[in-house]
This record gives C-alpha cells, structure tokens and sequence, in this order.
C-alpha cells in the first residue's frame, strides 16, 4: 500500500452530494471497473477530503470537478455511511458523509476529472424517485429510493442518519 492509500484510522474520509433539481430528481453518476465496463454501477458524486479542506469544501469541489455543477445551495448532512468495496486493483475503507444540494442547473460536464475517474466514470443522469424504485441496476449506497423517498416525503432528519456499513 502507497502512503496516499492509508487514511487516519483506516478509513478514508468521503463527502458526498445528494443532489436534487427543481423537480427534486437525483444526480447519479454511471461508474465501472476502469479494464471492465460491464461491471457498472451508479453512485452520488463525492471523493475525498484533500489536505485540511472541510467536508463541505470537499462536497463542492467534487460536485464541480465531476459535474461541472457550482450553483448549489449545500444543505445539512442526511446520511453517514461506512462502507469497503474493491475498485480498480485494492480495497477502499470509507467513511462517507451525505449533503443535500439543490440547484437549478442541470447540465452537467465533467472537466475535473482525475485520471482514474476518466477511465471509470462514463456519464451523468438525472432520476426520478420512481425511476430509482424500478430500477434493476447497481447504485449506491444501497436501498437510496426508499432514502430519497423518505427525504422527499419529511424533508431532511434533524440529526443525520447512520446507514447500515456496506461491505461489497
């Protein structure tokens, strides 16, 4: 393991970005094994935190550098999740922290993109709550329709909600 691969406590901190337009549908982003595009998923932009930046800064830069998206009004924390999956050659160990955005701009490019991102990312697109309920392929974290109804339905939790770990 590369010193840039371990993380204080063994786990990578991550903000991640709930992010709804005006008809509060979803950004998701299609992702894969950088040598196997078959083995796809779908997942809420984020990354990592670089240097002393705030899990909020971070939120932001991620949400520009993979979506282009900078007008945003960055909400509170819905979700923290601590999760471990296998991703292009090694085991990632997170602990990932989940905004709530809106905005109103809905195109999106990805021009920040880190060189595994261009290899393992292939696209945007924005969801319905009800898309998301009859969808058969991968996304992540798991069980985010019924997440993404809950927050529609009540509006964002008081404090935020701890999900179940996810190891893949």
């Amino acid at each position: 393991m590369r010193d840039e691969d371990t993380y204080p406590g063994g786990l990578r901190r991550v903000a991640r970005v709930v992010l709804l337009d005006p008809a509060d549908r979803v950004l998701l982003l299609h992702g894969h094994e950088p040598d196997d595009p078959a083995d796809n998923w779908w997942f809420t932009p984020g990354g990592g935190l670089e240097g002393a930046e705030t899990r909020e800064e971070a939120a932001l830069r991620e949400l520009a550098e993979e979506t282009g998206i900078t007008e945003v009004d960055l909400g509170p924390v819905l979700w923290r999740r601590r999760c471990s999956f296998p991703f292009a050659g090694r085991r990632w160990d997170q602990d990932e922290w989940y905004y709530l955005a809106r905005t109103s701009q809905t195109a999106t490019a990805a021009l920040g993109l880190t060189e595994l991102e261009r290899r393992s990312v292939s696209g945007a697109r924005w969801w319905t709550c009800r898309e998301l309920e009859r969808a058969h392929e991968t996304v992540y974290p798991t069980r985010l329709a019924g997440l993404l109804r809950t927050l529609l339905d009540e509006g964002p939790p008081a404090t935020p909600v701890t999900l179940d770990t996810e190891i893949v």
